[in-house]
């Protein structure tokens, strides 16, 4: 059995040959090459020398070495959020452990799905479904279309251009307290809430995000005027926006690097 890695997006297939089609990405057959690893039976064998391998369990990033990296090159978990794996990817003792567990609660099946709230259940579909890097593709693709129509309706006087940004703002602020919650359940249930600095990272720059939306939201409901020629704060309300820009793309940017930095 061989191991057959996708180009795409990673996947890994384990057969004899690739996969017509990955049932990930759906990229084809020829997108796929062969992984040559450590094999089970050479990892047991008395005159192999292997290499040990650690995942990690907030983002899955696979490392090599005979010790877990001090933190996680990409989420920035420290060393005690790695444990060891086999060849095959599975924890090493998973599944004397899982028998354990499984004879622990065999009679307490129907008992814990009855304690299982809604927000859990909830929780589970929108990871599921999900529905954050979903919502969040709305303020990403929104909001740098809105800062270059302010500055074109600034520098050009098309007000109608303006209008669209204003609508466009609207529209963002209702879509991120979905955004925000999405965001905080996925943090909470699949990177297990962990406090590293590419978190609070993004966390800030939501926040920050869902102030000046309702700064650049609420200053135009007050002053329609504000970006009109000679206002004294036009320059100031499209520095707000470049400022709600930047939070942006720091937070995309992080966000790519936890759902893609576990590629080789």
């Amino acid at each position: 059995m061989s191991n057959w890695e996708c180009g795409v997006c990673g996947y890994i297939h384990k057969e004899t040959e690739a996969p017509d089609q990955c049932p990930v990405c759906e990229a084809p057959k020829k997108m796929f090459k062969e992984v040559v690893g450590v094999g089970a039976a050479e990892v047991h064998t008395a005159t192999s020398v292997t290499v040990k391998r650690w995942r990690c369990l907030v983002c899955g990033y696979i490392h090599d070495g005979n010790e877990p990296p001090e933190s996680c090159p990409v989420c920035a978990a420290p060393k005690n959020q790695f444990v060891e794996i086999d060849a095959d990817g599975k924890k090493i003792g998973e599944a004397s452990g899982a028998l354990a567990v499984s004879a622990a609660v065999a009679g307490s099946d129907t008992s814990a799905k009855a304690k299982k709230s809604l927000f859990n259940t909830l929780a589970d579909l929108i990871l599921k479904l999900h529905l954050h890097p979903i919502s969040v593709h709305f303020p990403n693709g929104i909001l740098p279309a809105v800062v270059a129509f302010l500055v074109i309706s600034m520098f050009l006087h098309i007000p109608s251009l303006e209008l669209a940004a204003y609508y466009n703002l609207i529209f963002v602020l209702l879509m991120l307290p979905v955004v925000l919650v999405t965001g905080f359940i996925e943090w909470q249930k699949r990177y297990k809430g962990i406090k590293s600095m590419i978190f609070i990272t993004k966390i800030l720059c939501s926040l920050v995000v869902l102030a000046t939306t309702n700064i650049l939201v609420f200053w135009r409901l007050i002053d329609p005027a504000v970006l009109a020629q000679g206002s004294p704060s036009r320059y100031i309300y499209l520095g707000v926006a470049a400022g709600m820009l930047a939070a942006v793309g720091i937070a995309g940017h992080l966000g790519g690097k936890l759902v893609f930095g576990t590629r080789g």
